[in-house]
């Protein structure tokens, strides 16, 4: 899901002083990773190799921050931002920044991701809870390049589709999202 903001840094009100936060290569080069809650398998400086790979592979250019937090907290910003108040697997934050500082690599917008939410989609499709985050954290990273899948006509289902096999992840979000007739049907007709 993706929405507008008025506010930056929005995850940094969720990183407690106990947690570390780590940027990639010691700098802000990508934005900053925060595991606030922890996912097995899956470190800080993985996360941010992920990120910067998914960054490139979608094209997005400025940096992304990754809050990987409980579903309470993404709950909170759900309601929020969007006004449901339910948990979600994962948010997009677009930049309030111009377009132009965009270019010269400020911040592209930021990502909040349910550990909670990972855990249970990866045990029902059987793949790890580390696999999910990043399935997560790259259709995050489309919402912020400006993809919107409820709109646009299949356009971020081909690209994610695309950049999950670029990236080595398995089904993307929002196939395993469609009904299984249009997954059946779309198999038949390609």
């Amino acid at each position: 899901m993706q929405f507008r903001r008025a506010e930056p840094a929005l995850l940094f009100v969720f990183a407690a002083p106990k947690i570390e936060v780590s940027c990639a290569h010691g700098e802000a080069a990508n934005g900053l990773v925060i595991l606030q809650k922890k996912v097995p398998g899956l470190s800080k400086s993985a996360l941010e190799r992920f990120v910067s790979r998914a960054r490139q592979a979608a094209r997005l250019r400025g940096n992304v921050n990754v809050l990987v937090t409980g579903s309470g907290a993404v709950r909170s910003l759900n309601r929020q931002f969007r006004g449901h108040n339910k948990a979600t697997d994962v948010l997009s934050f677009p930049s309030p920044h111009s377009a132009a500082l965009v270019r010269k690599r400020v911040l592209a917008g930021e990502i909040a991701i349910s550990a909670d939410i990972a855990t249970q989609n990866a045990i029902r499709l059987g793949h790890s809870i580390s696999r999910e985050v990043k399935i997560l954290t790259l259709h995050g990273i489309l919402h912020l390049a400006g993809f919107d899948h409820e709109r646009d006509n299949g356009q971020m289902a081909r690209k994610e589709a695309k950049l999950r096999r670029a990236l080595r992840l398995p089904v993307a979000l929002i196939e395993r999202a469609q009904p299984e007739r249009s997954r059946t049907r779309k198999r038949r007709t390609e």
